[in-house]
């Protein structure tokens, strides 16, 4: 799930990360692009330990994916390590600094601010250790997890548009919160905006916001209706941003069920599933697996140990509506 933007100082971050890991690590960037990345440790290890450092510890996917993680790894003999980064960029350079130091032999770390990540990644790369990111790719890194970014955004734009052609006839109003703040927030966004209005060119645009949260989805929601009290459409970058956006319309006076209005997002949090089976016009989800990503943030480090070539991995992510109800009872029974 995409990340609440960042609450601690950038430019404070960035220098804190870059100081202390370049300080473990004694030398500097390299100067060229992912190909000139520093080597994992030796093929053909068994790893023993993997940290995993989600930094949004109070979303509730954090508590399922490290439920299934360690459930994973423990599969393999391998025990998990968590972080408690609490959604404080400073934490997590802290946090990422004294795993490096303490040689914990895999870190699976999903950066809040990426460029600030290349420093700590590569202290961990010339300490032996192997770096897999998550949500993203660094120039300094073993591997990476990523999330079919792109293709989760156009799904939902284009289900979206399908709708919009065939009960509004083509017309209406649609508001898109957005995210600019790392890849993963960019490609949805892009992928969702382009695949809409390219499909329902008679829509108007009438809001892009930032808003990946349910706190902000809501405020920013009613801000929107605030102007345009007749909005037909939230399409979300999460659906942690989106559901707060269906609250809105709910406390405006939209019915659960309204005819006339669509909401949808990305990830497959629980809430939004629920929504969209219950028939509300919450009406889609671009889901990921929980499982799946578990067995990835497991799995590409084994990976990386035994010197498998290419260890990263894509998640799959597949569009629900209230038809799909196999699919969206898999997906809760999942997060329970």
């Amino acid at each position: 799930m995409t990340p609440p933007p960042y609450t601690a100082s950038r430019r404070h971050f960035l220098a804190l990360s870059a100081a202390t890991a370049l300080a473990a690590a004694g030398c500097s960037a390299p100067e060229n692009t992912a190909a000139s990345a520093k080597p994992s440790p030796p093929g053909g290890s068994r790893l023993t330990k993997i940290g995993l450092d989600y930094p949004f510890t109070q979303l509730p996917l954090y508590s399922t994916l490290v439920k299934l993680s360690t459930a994973r790894a423990g599969q393999h003999g391998i025990s998990l390590l968590t972080t408690s980064d609490n959604a404080s960029a400073d934490t997590q350079a802290s946090n990422l600094n004294t795993w490096v130091a303490r040689k914990v032999p895999a870190i699976v770390s999903f950066p809040m601010v990426f460029e600030a990540a290349e420093p700590l990644a590569e202290a961990a790369l010339d300490a032996g250790l192997i770096w897999v990111t998550y949500g993203g790719s660094l120039q300094h890194q073993s591997a990476d997890i990523q999330f079919s970014f792109r293709e989760g955004g156009t799904l939902l734009g284009a289900a979206a548009a399908k709708w919009a052609q065939e009960h509004l006839g083509g017309k209406g109003k649609i508001a898109f919160l957005t995210d600019s703040t790392i890849e993963l927030g960019r490609e949805r966004t892009k992928g969702m905006i382009d695949a809409f209005t390219k499909a329902a060119p008679g829509v108007d645009v009438v809001a892009r916001e930032q808003s990946i949260d349910p706190d902000t989805g809501l405020s920013k929601t009613k801000a929107i209706l605030a102007k345009h009290p007749d909005l037909n459409l939230v399409l979300g970058v999460t659906d942690a941003a989106a559901y707060g956006g269906f609250k809105a319309l709910q406390q405006a006076g939209r019915a659960k069920d309204d005819a006339k209005t669509f909401v949808g997002g990305q990830d497959g949090s629980a809430p939004s599933l629920l929504a969209v089976k219950q028939g509300t016009f919450y009406r889609a989800s671009a889901a990921l697996a929980p499982k799946d990503i578990a067995a990835a943030i497991v799995d590409v480090p084994r990976a990386v140990a035994a010197g498998k070539a290419n260890p990263s991995a894509q998640v799959p992510i597949t569009l629900v509506q209230r038809a799909d109800t196999a699919r969206i009872d898999a997906l809760l029974a999942q997060n329970a």
